[in-house]
């Protein structure tokens, strides 16, 4: 089934301010906002997030153990209306589906998550070319292009990848196997990263089975940005914002990509990457054992800004 990534992460707030700020602050760019009601806030391609009040009437059930705020269901972008309708086909046999008037589907998959498949919005965009220059290699840039700007205007390129704690990793799996999802690599004893059939990024979904009473509903998710610098610099400026860094600047080895978690108020932390591995149907995936050797193949800690006789 042609499935081409993530469309939009719904969530269920009660701070719509805050969590307007922080999106505004992060790079996205708001398509739509009410103060009492929520937003929709994009990246360049059109992908995105959806906040509304937790209470607000239509929104999934929270996942199971869950508190607001949290992540109320995720929205993958599908190729076409045929691949629609065999989604659509596939699912009424085996759960309830709902249809909106523009033809969204609707449902909860068996990790007790809101999932809903609609037609692609995402649209063509331009930005910046992010040229390197590497010894040995063609310049990445032309001369005279200064890599450094410290008035950047960065902003996310695409909604990247969500994180689920789900109370049954095994069964969680399968349902999505079940939509032609593949497992790219797996942390054993802990859970999947996978990938839909239309997109070749290493994962657009991982789970971590529940380990506690503490590990439910959403994790983390993620924006791509252009490359490493955009992370760092980005990331950098978030932190002089005020925003609390959870979990970085490093690199991912599951993956490959650069990362930057910041706590949020979204009842999950959001994380900034770049520079995510493609993997195709010829690739093999590893199997690792959880901890702190194999979640990151470096990691930093943000201090001041530091010159020479300082």
């Amino acid at each position: 089934m042609n499935i081409v990534g993530l469309e939009y992460l719904v969530f269920g707030v009660e701070d719509l301010a805050g969590a307007h700020q922080y999106l505004v602050d992060y790079g996205l760019d708001v398509e739509r906002y009410e103060p009492a009601q929520g937003g929709v806030y994009a990246a360049l391609d059109g992908t995105g997030l959806i906040v509304r009040r937790s209470d607000a009437p239509g929104l999934p059930p929270l996942p199971p153990g869950a508190v607001s705020p949290c992540l109320r269901e995720t929205v993958y972008g599908v190729a076409d209306a045929g691949t629609l309708a065999a989604i659509h086909d596939h699912l009424a046999q085996e759960r309830a589906v709902s249809v909106d008037a523009d033809g969204t589907l609707h449902c909860i998959d068996d990790g007790g998550f809101g999932v809903a498949f609609m037609i692609t919005r995402r649209r063509p965009y331009q930005a910046r070319y992010l040229g390197f220059n590497v010894p040995g290699q063609p310049p990445g840039r032309a001369p005279n292009d200064a890599a450094a700007n410290p008035n950047e205007v960065i902003k996310p390129r695409s909604l990247s990848h969500v994180v689920y704690f789900v109370p049954d990793v095994a069964k969680a799996e399968a349902f999505y196997r079940r939509l032609g999802f593949v497992v790219t690599d797996r942390f054993n004893h802990l859970g999947p990263f996978m990938r839909p059939a239309g997109t070749l990024d290493h994962h657009t979904l991982f789970m971590i089975e529940s380990q506690n009473e503490h590990m439910v509903g959403c994790n983390h998710f993620t924006f791509h940005l252009g490359s490493a610098s955009e992370v760092l610099q980005q990331g950098w400026r978030f932190v002089q914002k005020g925003y609390r860094s959870f979990w970085g600047p490093g690199r991912h080895i599951m993956g490959s990509n650069f990362f930057w978690y910041f706590n949020s108020p979204f009842g999950a932390v959001m994380e900034m990457d770049a520079d995510m591995d493609l993997h195709d149907d010829q690739w093999v995936a590893r199997e690792m054992d959880p901890g702190s050797d194999n979640s990151q193949i470096f990691l930093f800690d943000a201090i001041d800004k530091w010159a020479p006789g300082e």
